[in-house]
């Protein structure tokens, strides 16, 4: 045998089935066409992002002609931008990926620009520069190889084969520094996702019904595919306003506005997890000074703790070991006009803690925080140290319950041991990563990018009785 013979040839019809598994496009109708030297693919909304030395871009494919409500989610490197003229001899520049085709038992790279083909039958162009020495084109015949189905867009297979894309990742926080922020942006790159971080303080916003929008430094804010928030207590309002027009624009936010509001407030945080029949310490609250009295019955004998509603890392947080320091604590307060609340002191816990951290709807680490000698308050901001630890199911149920309340894809619960079993403390959105993932020695932050990358990705579409075979 002569193994210097050439390869049996190729054949394609004028109009053929493609796929794109690059892009996460297992189906869709192409026409070849010899005359056209430049392949193109249908795309929108066509953003570069990424740093210089490394372009990248994202774009929306609509890969069946008559179903403009199914829109599949792109992203490829920039491999080059030209001038491309189109049939009706108008210019455009446009940019170049380049993506493995797939027709029949055959798949090869080609390079292909990106333009709107809305107007057009077919949602690809394979144009001479693409098609090898082998191919032959048959200008009469039709589907030379196997046919494909736009089905595959209404199955769980869009999900699950999809690749795995570039994202745009804000995370809003004015401490850019700091170790979890630092965390998360090494993370994402090292994805190979786009992370910026952006101070929540200097943001403002468009209010409209048609085209709402988040600005930064006098700059339209591009389209992210996510947010990360990590919201200061100072700023909640703002912060959560923020987040609110990301919310309203249709992008994916990891903690929403609701449940940060929420958390944050300590009366409404404990509402909620009363509502939701979630074990936690004997609470009260009371607005006026005669109530003084009645607010520490209800609660209990002291020792007790008064705690403002905005305190976060233990701040403001006071034990008070008898009633009449109790007493004196909440008439200080209220001369100071602060809101706060009266809690009982769970004894047991013996000055620990548990911290769970959840994300999406997993227990993913645990740590107990132990508080240094003669202080109450376990918060490694105070002193406390941490070690890893075990826990029940009754406390992972009781961490899961408390996140699912606020409804927070990512949120630190603090757990007391009592003898009642686990009571829940607080449920922070904004949980630290530093101590847990140090604790556990678990990538805490690669396990958020999970979630976030689960969240963002194509969905089965419904079925139209329009849609084309």
């Amino acid at each position: 045998m002569d193994d210097t013979s050439p390869p049996a040839p190729f054949h394609l019809g004028w109009e053929e089935w493609a796929a794109l598994p690059d892009l996460g496009l297992p189906a869709l109708k192409a026409k070849v066409d010899t005359g056209a030297r430049t392949s193109a693919l249908h795309a929108y909304d066509i953003e570069p992002f990424g740093p210089a030395e490394r372009p990248r871009v994202r774009f929306m494919v609509q890969p069946i002609p008559d179903r403009t409500d199914l829109a599949i989610p792109c992203s490829a490197r920039v491999i080059d931008r030209r001038e491309v003229t189109s049939s009706n001899g108008e210019a455009e520049m446009r940019y170049v990926i380049s993506t493995d085709i797939q027709m029949g038992d055959r798949s090869w790279p080609i390079e292909v620009t990106l333009t709107d083909r809305r107007n057009m039958a077919y949602r690809m162009l394979l144009g001479r520069q693409a098609l090898g020495d082998d191919v032959v084109v048959s200008p009469g015949d039709s589907f030379c190889q196997p046919e494909l189905t736009y089905d595959v867009y209404h199955t769980a297979h869009v999900r699950t084969t999809a690749p795995a894309r570039a994202l745009r990742i804000a995370i809003l926080s004015r401490e850019a520094h700091n170790y979890s922020t630092r965390r998360l942006v090494a993370e994402g790159e090292h994805r190979g996702h786009v992370v910026e971080v952006i101070d929540t303080t200097r943001c403002y916003m468009a209010i409209n019904a048609s085209s709402p929008e988040v600005y930064y430094d006098g700059a339209r804010l591009p389209r992210y595919d996510a947010i990360i928030p990590r919201i200061g207590a100072s700023i909640t309002p703002y912060g959560t306003a923020v987040i609110r027009q990301f919310e309203t624009i249709g992008t994916f936010c990891v903690n929403g506005s609701e449940g940060i509001t929420a958390s944050r407030d300590k009366l409404q945080a404990h509402q909620v997890l009363a509502r939701h029949r979630i074990g936690m310490p004997t609470t009260a609250f009371a607005n006026s000074p005669k109530d003084t009295d009645n607010l520490i019955e209800i609660v209990g004998t002291a020792p007790l703790i008064v705690k403002l509603l905005e305190s976060t890392q233990g701040k403001g947080v006071v034990l008070a070991e008898t009633k009449k320091a109790a007493q004196s604590v909440i008439s200080a307060f209220r001369g100071l006009r602060a809101n706060f609340l009266v809690q009982d002191f769970v004894k047991e816990a013996a000055g620990e803690d548990i911290r769970c951290l959840v994300i999406g709807s997993k227990v993913v680490a645990t740590m107990r925080r132990v508080a240094q000698a003669g202080e109450f308050r376990s918060n490694l901001h105070q002193g406390g140290t941490a070690e890893t630890v075990r826990i029940s199911k009754a406390e992972r149920e009781a961490a899961l319950r408390a996140a699912k309340a606020f409804k927070l894809g990512i949120a630190g619960v603090d757990l007391l041991r009592s003898s009642e079993g686990p009571k829940v403390l607080e449920v922070n959105s904004s949980p630290g990563l530093e101590g847990i993932e140090k604790a556990s020695g678990k990538n805490l932050s690669g396990l958020l990018y999970d979630h976030i990358e689960k969240h963002v990705r194509p969905v089965p579409a419904k079925r139209s009785r329009a849609t084309r075979r």
